[in-house]
């Protein structure tokens, strides 16, 4: 049976490599990814300033260095579902107006700062955001839009003093990506994680 961290710990292995500090986690160095449906990978790179011409095969794994060399971004596409990482800033007013006509997008995104937050927006409105270890500040549109895909998923942090059954942030983490995979209708794992896909650089000044 696979432990309730199954997916954090499998990004971690997957985005972490020999360079990184072993003291360093996935807050510390920052990630975001961003899910969009509705598109194609075309028009996405263009709303990225990406250049198509450069698109080459790429594991997530290998993304980082990329990123880091050029600029780089794994563009991962699956059952209608397009992924970005690096995703774009936390800006939620970037997710409203990439979703318009008809869009729908995801964002996962972790920072230094300990803030996690998970967002869907379809149809250039936020419909629902929350901090995964903290799910009952949501916000949005509509605050309960998912809650009936969140059954059996595990979010909110509380010491060991408040129940037994206490929540970690990995757990947590763990949970917003399940749901991601819920609502695109993948595998986490064997779509994204450890699937071949591509990156494309941004385009030449």
């Amino acid at each position: 049976m696979r432990p309730e961290t199954y997916l954090y710990d499998l990004l971690v292995s997957t985005v972490f490599t020999e360079g990184l500090d072993a003291e360093m986690d996935l807050w510390a160095l920052g990630f975001s990814a961003l899910w969009i449906h509705g598109t194609d990978i075309t028009t996405l790179a263009s709303d990225f300033s990406l250049d198509p011409g450069t698109r080459a095969p790429c594991y997530l794994s290998e993304i980082l260095d990329h990123n880091i060399s050029d600029g780089s971004r794994w563009v991962a596409e699956v059952g209608g579902w397009i992924c970005v990482v690096p995703g774009p800033s936390d800006d939620d007013q970037f997710m409203k107006s990439f979703t318009v006509d008809g869009r729908q997008a995801l964002s996962l995104s972790m920072y230094i700062t300990g803030n996690d937050w998970f967002k869907y927006a379809r149809d250039g409105r936020m419909v629902v955001a929350f901090n995964p270890t903290w799910p009952d500040r949501a916000f949005g549109d509509d605050p309960r839009a998912l809650d009936r895909m969140m059954e059996g998923l595990r979010f909110e942090v509380s010491g060991p003093e408040v129940h037994e059954n206490h929540v970690e942030p990995p757990e947590s983490i763990s949970s917003a990506l399940a749901l991601i995979g819920r609502v695109t209708e993948t595998n986490m794992a064997a779509d994204w994680f450890e699937a071949l896909h591509s990156r494309l650089s941004p385009i030449s000044p």
